[in-house]
């Protein structure tokens, strides 16, 4: 009787095994549709809430975005593309409106009703619209959805004013959302955001509306350095409130919206006004206290107000390029190429970079003409995967895409299913050249007999997608080097476009003694810092010059400082490009950081503008000499090894002349850890091995664990990078013995007083607030090992740096400095020879000052501020 229960226990258990292998396999034979028929394009059964919007301004299309057109005398004369609004913005940057800067009115409670209004109809739309133009100040934010079109759109936007918050649907009301441009554009009426930079360009993108009068509550929080600048950070420390920000990521197209998404929304919106009037009283407060005369105690505030109105200044363009998914294709070979150290490898075949261009360019036609975005219609890895395996049949495209995207439940996306033939075709170059193969695959989706169906989003694609097809600069087929070339040109244009000055640096405005004799040339900001504080008069207007009222501390040229007073070109110093350039550091700042303050006062002689290739040249010059330096000093580049914070009191230099070789980079590091972690398991032995070896050479050749490597992700990663990557996980993600974060951008006022030391914009700042990067400067602002400083550089130079000046003012003094200065400016013109410095430039500048009464940096000051 036992053995006939097992028996049917055994038949029980194996029909369920069966049944489930048959279920599995009949769910994959559905899942896998590697032929698709001739009208089988998803769109055809799932609808998309975008397309039920009737206007739009930003399709799909390659033609520019179009601004609009504010109706006035005076618009005749401006270019067919400006600001609509600029002249009202310009008005609000001259004369802030301090007076109305009172956010709240009588008693305000932290405790948020229960009771909001949700907006739908275009009657319940033009009533808000009534409401708003009754405020002197509202709180907007807004939420957008990104993944599922190819240029996002604004789903929610929540505002708030003191006696309630409103949530509108922006996918219901997307044509009538015009009715709200005047309450936005009304200069009497101050709208509050945080970090608006986005908002203000989705908004004119989506709906033409312009923000006119702005208070940014993250601007306010650069000005008066606050530790973190997240709204988050915000509503807990100010409002001790706590708010998940990974909802931000949910799908906000859905409706109705869960009871969580409709409190995170009206969270970002609901408290703004009362944390701005906190922070606008700080303001106050600090210019009170910091302020030099009776009528300096806006500064602060008048600070906040200017950035964050300048904000509103910025267009949106729509990005293009000289063929579809050109830029995408060039980046993702230029990082294939620097991956694969071996010449020989499948990432230098003409076939494999010429597919990778392909499928890029099909993929960028896909995403507009169904409104998705590249990233849900084919990964990067997957193109990477199709490139280099080059799948025979459909079946094992879908399975190529499907094994790169593992940890995607939406690959391989419906976009592939539906014209898996399309990408059959390409991978079997079947259909020709580049050139070729778009028009065609244009033609079968949107042609007479198209495939998917034509929207407002995809239509314009038709009229104008030829004169695209003919701008194109394409290399050679099957010639290595050319294709090498013109990714490395693409990855330049690209690098060029992002990184570059966006303005002058040079503003060549002059600053008098009060006896007459010229002290320097400055920027424009440097001036107003003077005239706000009433010490200097304005004594021309074009170009600016003011006369000092009091007496500064030494004169330039008694100083033997010629270079300031002479103006400067905005040109590279190398070769005189004039089209772009880059502030270059000619001592690394993992050094001049930690000069004395009197030695490292005067950085505008050794910040000089340099073009992309000169850059690279002098940055390329720059860190051999620092190994060269490492070997001279004893003091390698590198953290050698992991250290607690009692090791690292306890370890003393070792003298023994290694450099590079002593540590390993935490660029190098990151990357490695990174790749263990995501494809350790998958790569090939020898190329596991070699990644381990680096990350063991950082552990001092000790095994290491899986936490090892989760902790190596962290080293010279910045705050923000850390918080992003927080959010990612999840989690908290800690460094051992740490401290909390410093914040790298804390603001610091304008020039002091008797500061005549050229071009620069802010003391403490030298970016000039273009936001372009010095990539000579490594940013090591720490004095310790990485576990108690956040800010460690990639490059990993902070405590070398340190360690260096701290012997070189221990053995030889200030005249050992000098003497240092002066051989990174020779390794400089070595390794450059420019030819187009600025008069008065000298090798052996020694850059030594004295501090007016009024500097930042005089010593006493310091101590009494303190």
């Amino acid at each position: 009787m036992v053995v006939n229960e097992k028996v049917k226990l055994a038949i029980t258990v194996a029909s369920l095994v069966a049944a489930t292998v048959l279920f599995v396999a009949e769910y994959r034979r559905r899942r896998r549709k590697p032929t698709s028929s001739p009208s089988s394009c998803y769109l055809h059964s799932d609808k998309k809430p975008q397309f039920g919007f009737k206007r739009i301004l930003a399709d799909n299309s390659y033609s520019g975005f179009k601004h609009l057109k504010k109706v006035s005398s005076s618009s005749t004369d401006k270019p067919s593309n400006c600001h609509p609004y600029e002249t009202e913005i310009t008005a609000l940057l001259e004369n802030p409106r301090l007076d109305e800067f009172e956010f709240l009115r009588g008693e305000y409670s932290l405790e948020m009703s229960e009771s909001y209004v949700w907006v739908e109809t275009e009657f319940e739309l033009e009533k808000l619209a009534e409401t708003l133009a009754k405020q002197k100040v509202f709180a907007v934010d807004t939420e957008q959805h990104s993944l599922r079109s190819f240029l996002g759109f604004t789903a929610l936007i929540q505002i708030s004013t003191q006696e309630e918050d409103f949530l509108v649907d922006t996918i219901a009301l997307h044509d009538a959302m015009s009715i709200l441009r005047p309450v936005f554009s009304n200069p009497d009426i101050c709208k509050v955001f945080h970090g608006a930079d986005n908002d203000v360009l989705w908004l004119q993108r989506d709906f033409h509306i312009y923000v006119v009068n702005m208070f940014d509550t993250a601007k306010a929080c650069e000005v008066l350095a606050k530790p973190q600048r997240s709204l988050a950070y915000l509503l807990e420390s100010v409002c001790g409130v706590a708010t998940n920000k990974l909802l931000q990521r949910e799908d906000w197209r859905q409706r109705p919206l869960s009871e969580e998404m409709v409190r995170y929304a009206r969270t970002d919106a609901h408290y703004l006004l009362y944390i701005a009037n906190n922070m606008t009283a700080e303001l106050r407060q600090l210019g009170i206290e910091d302020s030099s005369s009776p009528d300096d105690k806006f500064s602060f505030l008048l600070e906040a107000c200017r950035r964050s109105n300048m904000i509103c200044l910025q267009l949106y363009t729509k990005e293009t390029e000289d063929f579809p998914g050109n830029a995408a294709a060039s980046s993702l070979i230029y990082r294939h190429l620097n991956g694969h150290e071996d010449n020989s490898s499948i990432s230098l075949d003409a076939k494999f970079q010429e597919l990778v261009r392909e499928l890029c360019a099909w993929r960028d036609l896909m995403a507009r003409i169904h409104d998705e975005s590249t990233r849900y219609v084919l990964s990067d890895q997957a193109v990477i995967a199709l490139a280099s395996k080059q799948p025979s049949t459909s079946e094992e495209i879908y399975d190529s895409v499907a094994q790169a995207d593992l940890a995607s439940e939406s690959s391989p996306s419906a976009v592939i299913c539906s014209h898996l033939d399309d990408v059959y075709q390409i991978t079997q170059h079947k259909l020709g050249k580049l050139d070729v193969i778009l028009p065609l695959v244009l033609d079968k989706c949107l042609g007479t007999d198209g495939t998917c169906p034509i929207s407002v989003f995809n239509y314009s694609l038709l009229v104008n997608f030829n004169t695209k097809l003919t701008h194109r600069s394409a290399p050679k087929k099957n010639a290595h080097k050319n294709l090498k070339r013109f990714t490395r040109k693409t990855s330049r244009d690209l690098f060029v476009k992002k990184f570059s000055c966006k303005a002058p640096v040079y503003h060549n405005c002059r600053i008098y003694a009060n006896d007459g004799r010229l002290l320097c040339y400055c920027d424009r900001r440097k001036l107003e810092w003077y005239m706000s504080r009433g010490l200097a008069k304005l004594v021309e207007e074009d170009p600016l010059a003011i006369m000092l009222l009091f007496e500064p501390k030494g004169r330039p040229e008694d100083e033997g400082n010629d270079f300031y007073i002479q103006s400067k070109k905005n040109i590279c110093v190398g070769c005189g490009e004039g089209n772009h350039y880059l502030r270059y550091r000619i001592i690394p700042s993992c050094y001049r950081v930690h000069f004395p303050e009197h030695l490292k006062s005067h950085r505008s002689h050794d910040i000089v503008l340099l073009c992309v290739d000169c850059h690279e040249v002098a940055h390329a010059a720059a860190e051999r000499y620092k190994k060269e330096v490492a070997t001279e000093f004893g003091i390698p580049l590198f953290v050698r090894r992991v250290m607690d914070s009692k090791e690292a009191q306890g370890a003393e230099c070792e003298s023994t002349g290694e450099s590079e070789d002593a540590g390993v980079s935490p660029l190098h590091l990151r990357t490695a850890a990174m790749a263990l972690l995501r494809h350790g398991n998958r790569m090939p032995s020898s190329r596991r091995e070699e990644l381990l070896q680096t990350v063991k050479m950082y552990y001092g050749g000790r095994d290491i664990t899986e936490e090892d490597l989760e902790k190596a992700l962290l080293i010279g990663m910045s705050p923000h990078e850390r918080r992003k990557l927080e959010r990612k996980k999840g989690v908290s993600l800690k460094q051992e013995n740490g401290t909390n974060d410093a914040d790298a951008n804390s603001f610091e006022e304008a020039p002091p007083e008797g500061d005549m030391n050229g071009e620069s914009s802010v003391a403490g700042d030298d970016s000039g607030g273009d936001g372009a990067p010095e990539l000579n400067d490594t940013q090591c602002n720490g004095n310790i090992l990485h576990q108690q400083n956040s800010k460690l550089s990639l490059l990993g130079h902070g405590p070398h740096g340190k360690q260096v000046v701290e012997y070189l003012l221990k053995e030889y003094g200030e005249d050992g400095v000098r003497d240092f200065c002066q051989r990174w400016r020779k390794v400089f013109v070595d390794a450059l020879h420019p030819r187009h410095l600025p008069g008065g430039w000298d090798v052996t500048h020694s850059g030594r000052r004295d501090f007016g009464e009024f500097s930042v940096y005089n010593p006493t000051k310091k101590v009494s501020t303190g």
